[in-house]
């Protein structure tokens, strides 16, 4: 089972209570109390003040941090239904993985190495992680990748951002830009495994010169790669900006809802060979001896998110942003269990019997609220930034029977299992680029973190955690020439166990040194980013391999460990018409003494740390809106556990996909007419991207073989 962010039907507050329409009224009523007190400016003094609301959280080259960014441009040309983690596959260290397949659904990402949990992501500087779990499942967001402006991920612990904090990579995304104009789009796709997307959007421009109502809606369905691995998503953006020469106030609301038939369980060494789609949840035998299905072994999820930015700028030197935030959802998954034990679910025997079949349902109900604000002041020389953030997650647990073949003494509606639990999060940080001289600059950051995370569960126990977490980071920059640059930093990084990792008992929290030395080089036609790294811990929280009873990753902590890697990735401009873009990482990523259980196994791969990721776009446009791309990836050999067990061994693989997409602009109707289709796996390659470990037994998630999506955008 995923955890997620859970939201309750209410809002209490000193005992007022606020429901999901007066949310959003409350919300836009401070929207425009803003915009009647904000001074009237001429629109050609309109500034692009979008920026401000993330540059507390990202970088430039200026910055001694490695990082990649993507543009609008660069996602539609994919966009036709797949999940963002999917769109960034070609990034550098990165590596994903789809439950179902075909990147629809499920799915998840992991950077040098490091595993969802460990990346921390923020939407206009929101954090977006799951409290509880750490983990991001855009499964909860579909067709986000519509409304997303550019997104930046930086590798290794980064600059200080909020929410928790980052141990492989941070992901920071900026929604949709306002236009000044007014616009309209439709967009279709369809594709193999019966996957099909529809989004409609709009744009009213700047009304008035400062107003600007903005939104999408998008439906989404597959059946998946596996069997049975189907989607239903629905989701949608509205957006409604004031815009003056010194001011942006942004009021978002976006979510959406899924329902997804569970494939998270893989399948056998056997079932690889003889039937890569085959699917076991759900599956069950009936009282004649028949081997049936359930039809309803679903997650079921309803999200909605609610912002608002205020960003200033109140001279060439000063801007601030401040942002409110809450996040509320509900769901649950639904599972068929077979011979369950009656006294596990508050069932009394019936006569001698003490087993049932049953069906039961397993809820989050939860709430995620808070505020962000920065304040940023830029000269000639100095660069400061001051910010920080306070969230407060309330999570509600519980269980339900909604059949069972021996009911007992059961009510329908009765909980099996009640807990509950809270976390709050609060961070404070300074950031300082100086330049010391012409072509040598400092970069400082500090950052103040508390963390409390309680809970009652008898899964974790009775937890009342407090952590305070100090994180500095320094580095410098060194402008060789206008072509040249070296950089150098270091980064410290605390992080707090997850709900999963207090279940596994006497848990401790996680501490990183990181070490970068880069090089950049930039000319006309050739871009070359390079970067060492070592990564150094103290009880870092890897991967075991194995999953808990709903399909949650074990972590457990090794007491020394280190990532130690290079990273490369170029742009080479060959001629006007073929661009090629490689990047490859060469990393060691190792447990040093490794113990389990009172064995010592000494240094060993840590699992899910492949030693060898490339990546590579080739890009051909023989006319200027035609644009044909050959996407490669490879991923080394892996171990899914940490002792190397031949068995626990995934093998490498290495995959091809096309892009294609040609865009008309007509004279008349339309502004412009996108056609795009996207072969992936052109070369049909029979691979697996992820797994785990049932005891010393390996379990598969396959991916789909050659598939194909098309779509159409129509602007106007």
């Amino acid at each position: 089972m995923k955890t997620f962010f859970k939201g309750t039907e209410v809002l209490s507050y000193k005992g007022s209570k606020l429901n999901q329409k007066s949310i959003f009224y409350f919300l836009f009523a401070i929207f425009f109390t803003f915009s009647a007190f904000a001074q009237e400016e001429d629109s050609t003094k309109v500034n692009q003040l979008d920026n401000v609301l993330v540059s507390a959280v990202r970088v430039t080259t200026k910055t001694p941090v490695s990082f990649s960014n993507m543009d609008k441009k660069e996602i539609k040309y994919r966009n036709l239904g797949q999940d963002i983690p999917i769109l960034m596959n070609y990034l550098p260290s990165v590596v994903t993985t789809s439950d179902a397949g075909n990147g629809m659904g499920y799915t998840g990402i992991r950077v040098r190495g490091s595993d969802a949990t460990r990346v921390n992501v923020t939407i206009n500087g929101i954090p977006y992680n799951d409290a509880e779990s750490q983990g991001t499942f855009w499964v909860n967001m579909p067709d986000f990748a519509s409304s997303v402006e550019s997104l930046q991920l930086q590798r290794g612990v980064g600059t200080s951002t909020n929410g928790s904090g980052a141990f492989g990579a941070s992901l920071n995304m900026l929604t949709d830009n306002y236009a000044t104009k007014a616009s309209g789009e439709v967009s279709s796709s369809y594709g193999t495994f019966n996957s099909n997307k529809n989004t409609v959007k709009f744009s009213t421009g700047l009304l008035n010169d400062h107003f600007e109502l903005a939104g999408r809606l998008s439906t989404m369905k597959s059946d998946g790669y596996v069997d049975r691995a189907s989607s239903d998503l629905k989701s949608y953006f509205l957006q409604g900006t004031y815009v003056g020469k010194t001011t942006l106030i942004k009021a978002l609301v976006f979510g959406g809802t899924q329902k997804t038939y569970q494939s998270w369980n893989g399948i056998d060494a056997e079932k690889l060979n003889d039937d890569r789609q085959y699917n076991s949840a759900g599956e069950y035998t009936d009282e004649a001896g028949k081997t049936r299905y359930y039809d309803n072994e679903t997650d079921n999820y309803n999200q909605d998110h609610y912002q608002l930015h205020w960003s200033e700028s109140f001279s060439d030197k000063w801007s601030t942003n401040l942002a409110f935030h809450y996040t509320r959802g509900k769901g649950y998954y639904e599972n068929y269990k077979e011979d369950a034990d009656m006294a596990d679910y508050g069932l009394l025997p019936v006569d001698a019997i003490n087993t049932t079949d049953l069906v039961r349902q397993k809820w989050l109900d939860n709430d995620f609220y808070g505020t962000t604000f920065s304040a940023k002041y830029k000269d000639e020389k100095l660069d400061v930034i001051l910010g920080g953030g306070w969230n407060k997650y309330e999570g509600d647990h519980f269980g339900k029977v909604i059949w069972a073949r021996y009911a007992s003494q059961s009510e329908l509606g009765d909980h099996y299992y009640d807990d509950f639990s809270t976390k709050r999060d609060g961070n404070i940080f300074a950031k300082v680029n100086y330049q010391i001289v012409d072509k040598l600059s400092f970069y400082g950051d500090l950052q103040y973190r508390n963390v409390n995370y309680t809970a009652n569960s008898w899964e974790t126990g009775l937890v009342d955690d407090t952590f305070d977490f100090f994180n500095p980071k320094a580095g410098l920059n060194f402008e060789i020439n206008q072509k040249n640059t070296l950089y150098f930093s270091y980064a410290r990084a605390n992080r707090e166990p997850n709900r999963t990792d207090y279940e596994g008992g006497n848990v401790k929290p996680e501490k990183l040194n990181d070490f970068e030395l880069g090089w950049r080089f930039n000319s006309e036609k050739f871009q070359l980013n390079s970067n060492l790294y070592y990564m150094r811990y103290k009880d870092q929280l890897i991967l075991t391999g194995t999953l808990d009873d709903v399909g949650n990753p074990i972590r457990s902590n090794t007491d020394k460990s280190y990532r130690l890697g290079l990273e490369v990735d170029a742009t080479i401009k060959l001629s006007d018409k073929f661009i090629v873009r490689p990047n490859f990482t060469v990393s060691s990523n190792k447990n040093v003494d490794l113990d389990v259980e009172g064995q010592n196994y000494g240094t060993t791969d840590i699992a899910y740390s492949p030693s060898v990721i490339a990546g590579n776009i080739i890009v051909y446009s023989p006319i200027q809106d035609l644009h044909i791309s050959l996407l490669q990836k490879y991923v080394g050999e892996q171990y899914m556990n940490n002792i190397e067990l031949p068995a626990a061994k995934l093998a490498d693989y290495f995959v091809n996909d096309l892009n294609v997409s040609f865009e008309i602009k007509p004279a008349s109707i339309f502004k412009s007419i996108m056609i795009t289709g996207l072969v992936n796996n052109i070369l049909d390659k029979k691979y697996v991207s992820n797994g785990a470990m049932w005891d010393v037994y390996p379990y598969y998630y396959p991916q789909a073989g050659i598939n194909i999506l098309a779509g159409l955008t129509l602007k106007f």
